[in-house]
């Protein structure tokens, strides 16, 4: 579709925008919204007609691109037939969207909870892990996001957690693998493997291991930086909740359903968790959906037991009909597999390449279409590229970067002092390479601010 300039029904929208609409993560006064007029596959467009190659995947969710045919068919089929009904009875969108789910899930994650997000699939994760054990506790990793609820957002180990932080959510916080930032002082990745996890199973035992219900873990995280879990250490993770009876939850709303050229980060660690949360990339997010994948033995817990907790919209009609046709789609089209090599054969080399003439970035990693580059002001001392947490004039190089890539058609995701490649997993090669070269454009920017 070309991308027609209507300016001033552009202004009507950011009018209305900027009178009535509370944006999230916001101090609403200071952001300036662009006005979005449509989309399709990789690309969006605001009403002055200029495009933008979608780096972001809106939120990292977009999996398949905007406006795929065969997605919109099924929502607008499924509207014509039952546009919604109760969570409590047996609707065929919702068992097969089920059905295709645990096809893909890892090990036996057969039962399936629907919720309308992932951070609302997280809240449930950890309730269910609670009421299976009897435990109160739950452990989770600094540099994560798992969602803005109240539950999901204590477990969140980022600087969004801290206004919403009470010290009464029953988590506690620890330090997982990053080998660019150790915080163990290791010079490898067995080094880091090995003293991670010594770290938290000592953690384990000053909180009391009878006290822990959930170790929670973003299979690979996603904001906090695409941080890839060194070999051996989700297995090792694995062994300990086995050996203190604590349920293992994988948090994959961003990794999963062919993010990382593999329909789940998992099955890139041959690790199967107890429970595991999804959203995002089930269907696209063309409708709101998430859930929580549940083990034989944690559904066995509910099987004469009710389990006190539920939504209105579990399992919408529309959200899982797109789910269905979503996850058809992907295997029909091979998106998955297509993820994967264009992360192999052209993301990859093509960031390790831009690595080695830029001084500003001091890192490159990621797997499919799931990658971060870490940007620094000195590549010996890896001091970063802003502050942790920077705000204001402080965060200006980042902010310098983003809008260089903008500036040339490219909308990226950028988060501290990181920079994502997080494109369309269907993109097509010559799109992937078109925002590459305005990357290499916004990195001569950063650039500007190294020593």
């Amino acid at each position: 579709m070309t991308p027609q300039p209507h300016p001033r029904a552009g202004a009507a929208v950011k009018a209305a925008d900027r009178a009535h609409v509370f944006h999230s993560w916001s101090a609403q006064e200071l952001i300036d919204p662009l006005a979005v007029a449509g989309a399709e596959g990789s690309y969006f467009w605001d009403y002055d007609g200029k495009r933008y190659l979608d780096f972001s995947s809106g939120l990292v969710y977009t999996n398949i691109g905007y406006q795929h045919p065969k997605i919109v068919a099924a929502i607008q089929e499924q509207a014509a037939t039952m546009t919604t009904f109760a969570p409590a009875f047996a609707v065929e969108a919702r068992s097969e969207a089920a059905r295709l789910i645990a096809e893909r899930t890892p090990g036996d994650l057969d039962k399936i909870f629907f919720t309308n997000a992932g951070a609302d699939a997280v809240e449930h994760a950890v309730r269910m892990a609670r009421l299976h054990t009897g435990r109160p506790k739950v452990l989770s990793a600094y540099r994560s996001y798992h969602g803005g609820t109240q539950q999901a957002v204590n477990l969140t180990g980022d600087p969004r957690r801290w206004a919403s932080d009470s010290s009464t959510a029953g988590v506690v916080h620890f330090w997982a693998p990053f080998l660019y930032r150790s915080r163990f002082y290791a010079e490898t990745e067995e080094q880091e493997c090995a003293r991670a996890l010594e770290h938290l199973e000592t953690t384990i035992a000053f909180e009391g291991p009878a006290t822990v219900a959930a170790i929670v873990l973003e299979t690979i995280p996603g904001t906090a930086g695409i941080m890839l879990p060194p070999a051996g250490y989700l297995a090792g993770v694995r062994e300990i909740c086995d050996k203190y009876g604590i349920v293992f939850v994988l948090d994959e709303v961003m990794a999963g359903f062919g993010r990382t050229g593999t329909w789940f980060a998992a099955d890139l660690y041959d690790v199967v968790p107890d429970l595991m949360t999804f959203a995002k990339g089930v269907n696209s997010g063309y409708v709101p959906l998430g859930g929580v994948a549940i083990s034989g033995e944690i559904a066995a817990t509910f099987a004469e037991r009710p389990y006190p907790g539920g939504l209105t919209y579990s399992g919408h009609p529309l959200a899982c009909a797109a789910a269905v046709a979503t996850l058809t789609v992907m295997e029909e089209e091979g998106i998955v597999e297509h993820a994967a090599r264009l992360g192999t054969d052209v993301v990859g080399p093509a960031l390790r390449e831009l690595a080695e003439r830029h001084p500003s970035v001091g890192e490159v990693r990621g797997t499919g279409m799931f990658w971060a580059l870490e940007l620094v002001r000195n590549r010996e001392t890896r001091e970063p590229l802003v502050p942790y947490n920077a705000s204001g004039q402080a965060a200006t190089p980042m902010s310098a970067f983003a809008a260089s890539a903008k500036a040339h058609g490219v909308w990226p995701f950028v988060n501290m002092n990181r920079t994502h490649v997080v494109p369309p997993c269907n993109i097509s090669e010559a799109e992937l390479k078109e925002g590459l070269a305005v990357l290499d454009t916004a990195l001569s920017v950063a650039d500007e601010y190294t020593e």
